[in-house]
């Protein structure tokens, strides 16, 4: 299927978890797993979405390409996303959403809006998947494992939500 490019403000927005997701790595020294976005394969079938954002391991080939394991998967709700499925009422992003959290290794799913401050989390737990919605500037986004702690202001910065401050 043909897309069209992602917006400034989804790439800035990636850039932003990718900055606030590499602060946490650091912080915890989990030396193991390394942020990269756009480089998981695993999937059903033809479909393999690639991520905007990712923690993957450290180790890896000169060469390499595509993961087998990624322990958080994140993505930025782009508008090709909201569409639906051909031949369901299902849209692409509950797709991704429901393979992230199918593959074995995933601890940790986000789905980040582009157009709001909003950010929908999914954390695995010994009893299974549990699920939270994120809204407005105040609102914590925290995922221990990851080291990951930032208010949901830090993804939206330098985006129209969160315009930087002239002066």
């Amino acid at each position: 299927m043909m897309m069209s490019p992602p917006t400034i403000a989804h790439n800035q927005i990636a850039s932003n978890l990718e900055r606030c997701s590499t602060r946490g790595l650091r912080a915890t020294h989990r030396r193991c797993w390394r942020r990269n976005g756009r480089a998981w394969t695993w999937g059903e079938g033809d479909y393999r979405p690639k991520p905007d954002v990712g923690v993957i391991d450290a180790d890896y080939d000169a060469g390499q390409r595509f993961v087998e394991r990624a322990y958080l998967l994140a993505e930025v709700v782009s508008d090709t996303d909201e569409m639906s499925v051909p031949g369901t009422a299902r849209q692409w992003i509950d797709v991704k959403r429901e393979l992230y959290r199918s593959h074995p290794h995933c601890e940790a799913v986000l789905v980040v809006a582009q157009d709001r401050m909003e950010v929908a989390l999914d954390l695995k737990t010994e009893s299974g998947w549990t699920s939270q919605v994120l809204r407005g500037a105040e609102a914590e986004l925290s995922i221990l494992a990851f080291g990951l702690k930032c208010a949901v202001a830090e993804l939206y910065e330098r985006t129209p939500m969160q315009p930087r401050r002239m002066g």
